[in-house]
């Protein structure tokens, strides 16, 4: 296992317990950034980075029951307060990296990753396995329930001009990585950027 990836396990694997506590008002932005996705009934979706769960119910929703809602995590602890939570009977739960995914190449509609794109060791190269198992014309949904700039009053830290998230970066590493960005938003409240696979 990587340095990248014990760090990530260490992190959250610490915090799994608590998770759902510290941050407890954040369903309704999960529902509505899931509702961006404009999934339909018997699409196939994936929670990259899925934590605890929080975004498989609204995925399960939008899908329904002839639909599948996997969730995959690299900590083991995230998954298991997602099975407390009882949110693996909303979805498949896998431990697997982002990095290597168990799917097949096009397999699903749509991938949904809250607060993913900051822990990835390989942004450019995680975002092209993500675009390997989405068919053409599926979605990307990266989501955070806080804007860039509270995240970071949040952190104790100062926005960079290196960040991510922010669009001028963000926009030419989704194309470099098989998708077109279709949104971009940074508000106080949220933050949500859309991107449809490429042909």
């Amino acid at each position: 296992m990587s340095d990248d990836h014990t760090h990530v396990q260490e992190f959250f694997g610490s915090r799994a317990a608590d998770w759902d506590r510290r941050f407890p008002d954040d369903g309704p932005a999960y529902a509505a950034a899931v509702a961006e996705l404009r999934l339909r009934p018997g699409d196939r979706v994936l929670d990259a980075g899925c934590g605890t769960g929080r975004a498989l119910a609204p995925l399960r929703a939008a899908v329904g029951p002839s639909g599948l809602v996997l969730g995959a995590d690299l900590t083991p602890a995230m998954l298991q307060a997602a099975v407390r939570a009882g949110r693996d009977r909303d979805g498949r739960l896998l431990l697997a990296d982002v990095a290597a995914l168990p799917l097949r190449s096009r397999s699903l509609d749509a991938v949904f990753a809250a607060g993913l794109i900051a822990h990835l060791p390989d942004p450019a190269g995680n975002l092209r396995e993500l675009a390997r198992v989405v068919r053409p014309g599926g979605v990307l949904a990266l989501f955070h329930p806080i804007g860039r700039a509270a995240l970071a009053a949040r952190q104790g830290r100062q926005l960079t001009p290196g960040d991510l998230r922010a669009e001028p970066n963000l926009r030419p590493l989704l194309a470099g990585s098989g998708w077109n960005t279709t949104a971009y938003i940074d508000e106080e409240a949220r933050f949500l950027a859309l991107a449809v696979r490429a042909g």
